[in-house]
């Protein structure tokens, strides 16, 4: 298959000017986390507050996202990003603020990741469900999700490198300064693309009954809820990782936050990988069998990488563990993206990243609370194991998932 194929969203320039924009902004909130995480554990030296910090940012994806996905199917998709990244922009000003003035407290931290976890649970249904209009309809689809994905991921690779060197050399704040600058490079792109009014008219009346017309539709389906259900299982155990990580940085490498940034970035390399074989897929079939792979493959090598002792089995291990993670959650989101009716694109993509990244505090927070008793390493590797077993599990459904979904591949023409 030639990679043209692969890059044919970039043939839309609404499409263009968001995946630039974008790509500026996620390497500047990348600079702000490697900052926000290394500064809790170098203020704190706790295990559980770097969990907790982590779950301050992410549970509001599994609290509010899904009521985000109904007003998302109500309103200007790109309004409601101009709102959300102004704000986010505000609360990188605020915290860039505190840690310059010396004032800085680990509650601070955390309370900032809360306020900014807020946001985000609001600005990423909304960043899913504009993909199609910005390409124009389904077609180029399975094509933007994977561009978008692999940006961000390249993000995650460059940013959390250039956030441990620039922590080294000139101190967190600037962490906090970079990402506040990077938000405008967002909002430009979102002025130079028009509105495109919401056609969207319920067919229940009331919030929560359209609520419940997403879920019904998500979890009603053998496949999508199967996808979902692994998908979320991996985010709390494989997921959880890397919360743990500046206690690794430091603790088991004898390291700084250049380490921690090589550490995330190796991640990110893996997930960026895998973001291209996704994109040079000719299709969505098949997409359904490689989870069961990708959701093992990432937990055994999370408990490969938890016992490690030397950076050179702990980068590789990481690099798996980010293509597999990253390939679990893309494929889900292409796959349920691809099926789902218009009127409840919003709604189902917000229970996506419910499933994805509002799984994830929970892990967090659990891990953080068991590494403080058990210790990082073996927290970890159990974590490994519960997801290799949720993987295994998966696996048994995989005849009656394709017995359901075939006639609606034949449908799309898939």
């Amino acid at each position: 298959m030639r990679l043209a194929h692969g890059l044919r969203a970039l043939r839309h320039r609404n499409f263009r000017l968001f995946f630039a924009g974008q790509g500026v902004s996620q390497i500047g909130t990348w600079l702000q986390l490697i900052a926000t995480s290394w500064l809790v554990y170098r203020l704190s030296g706790s295990a559980f507050l770097l969990g907790l910090a982590a779950f301050a940012m992410q549970i509001p994806f599994l609290v509010l996202a899904p009521l985000a996905g109904v007003f998302v199917d109500r309103l200007d998709r790109r309004r409601v990003l101009l709102v959300t990244n102004s704000v986010a922009a505000a609360q990188a000003t605020a915290m860039f603020s505190v840690v310059a003035l010396g004032v800085v407290q680990p509650w601070h931290l955390v309370a900032g990741n809360l306020v900014l976890g807020i946001v985000n649970a609001c600005d990423s249904p909304a960043r899913q469900a504009l993909l199609i209009q910005l390409v124009g309809g389904r077609a180029d689809l399975p094509s933007a999700i994977a561009l978008n994905s692999i940006m961000m991921n390249m993000a995650r690779f460059v940013g959390p490198m250039l956030g441990g060197a620039l922590i080294a050399t000139l101190g967190e704040r600037w962490g906090f300064a970079a990402n506040a600058a990077s938000y405008f490079a967002m909002l430009l792109a979102l002025s130079r693309i028009p509105s495109v009014a919401s056609v969207f008219v319920p067919a229940e009346q009331g919030l929560l009954r359209q609520l419940a017309a997403g879920v019904r539709y998500a979890f009603g389906f053998l496949p999508a809820r199967s996808a979902l259900l692994l998908l979320a299982a991996t985010s709390v155990t494989a997921g959880s990782y890397a919360a743990q990580m500046p206690w690794f940085a430091r603790e088991a490498f004898d390291g700084d936050s250049r380490t921690l940034g090589w550490l995330i970035s190796s991640a990110g390399l893996g997930a960026v990988t895998g973001m291209f074989y996704l994109a040079m897929r000719p299709g969505i079939r098949g997409l359904f069998r490689l989870l069961a792979w990708t959701a093992a493959t990432t937990s055994a090598a999370l408990s490969v990488f938890s016992l490690s002792t030397s950076l050179w089995v702990a980068l590789p291990a990481l690099y798996i563990i980010g293509l597999g993670l990253m390939l679990t959650a893309a494929s889900t989101n292409t796959l349920l993206q691809s099926i789902v009716p218009d009127e409840l694109r919003g709604r189902v993509a917000s229970l996506y990243i419910m499933s994805f990244i509002g799984m994830t505090p929970l892990g967090a927070l659990a891990t953080g609370w068991v590494a403080e008793r058990a210790g990082p390493p073996h927290t970890l590797a159990v974590c490994g194991l519960l997801g290799i077993a949720a993987a295994a599990l998966y696996r048994t459904r995989l005849h009656a998932i394709r017995r359901e979904i075939r006639p609606l591949y034949e449908k799309l023409g898939a």
